[in-house]
């Protein structure tokens, strides 16, 4: 599975509270001329052991999608990895949600709330560590995540796009055992409650004197770009 770019996070120089940057997924073999997942989010804190960032409702976000406007999750299965792509923009959804990604692990902790800001529960989105410049965070989804609910049940979900994903050529049978090894962690974790779970970030409110982020400019000028297969 290709590394992604910059510095490996988790050393300084550290992003401040409140600093607003832009949380990057791309694809493993990304290029510029490639389509990608850009979530502008605020700094909630950054050390040694964790970043974690705040994403806004309502926040302007780029993703891949298919040039007639469709979204990947519309595409058919049997074409989710193979199929053209281009740069699309969207907003983000819901509440808005933290995201804890612990230092050197091969996922991120995404902690969503209800309407009346009780807990709805976690989401492992499985994922390359990630590393970092001066602005960015950068990383490539790795298809399979674990869901959490608020009583600590939970299950894997994704299962058949990793099988897919094996069999389109996006990964080989090996990377994805290593993938799955990864989400038998997750679960451990969970099981015995470990952090970030226990930490209680379920108590987490953003700041709101914290400005909305916007992407950045680059996207702006290759929008919407002449599509590349995902």
């Amino acid at each position: 599975m290709t590394a992604t770019p910059g510095r490996p996070s988790g050393g300084p120089p550290y992003w401040s509270p409140g600093t607003q940057v832009w949380w990057r997924y791309r694809r493993p073999g990304w290029t510029p001329d490639e389509p990608e997942h850009v979530h502008p989010v605020t700094v909630v804190r950054d050390d040694a052991d964790a970043l974690v960032a705040w994403i806004a409702p309502g926040t302007p976000v780029a993703l891949p999608v298919r040039p007639d406007g469709r979204k990947t999750r519309e595409s058919p299965l049997e074409e989710m990895f193979t199929a053209t792509r281009t740069q699309g923009f969207d907003t983000w959804f819901g509440n808005g949600n933290l995201r804890i990604a612990p230092t050197g692990r091969p996922w991120s902790v995404w902690v969503f709330w209800h309407d009346d800001g009780s807990l709805d529960g976690w989401y492992v989105n499985l994922e390359a560590p990630h590393t970092r410049d001066e602005h960015n965070v950068y990383s490539s989804d790795r298809v399979l995540d674990v869901e959490v609910e608020a009583d600590r049940r939970h299950a894997r979900k994704d299962e058949h796009e990793l099988r897919a994903a094996v069999e389109q050529g996006r990964y080989t049978a090996a990377e994805a055992a290593a993938i799955e090894a990864d989400a038998a962690a997750v679960e451990a974790i969970v099981e015995a409650w470990g952090s970030p779970f226990r930490d209680g970030w379920e108590t987490f409110r953003p700041n709101p004197s914290w400005p909305l982020p916007g992407l950045p400019d680059d996207l702006r000028r290759t929008a919407p770009g002449t599509g590349r297969r995902a």
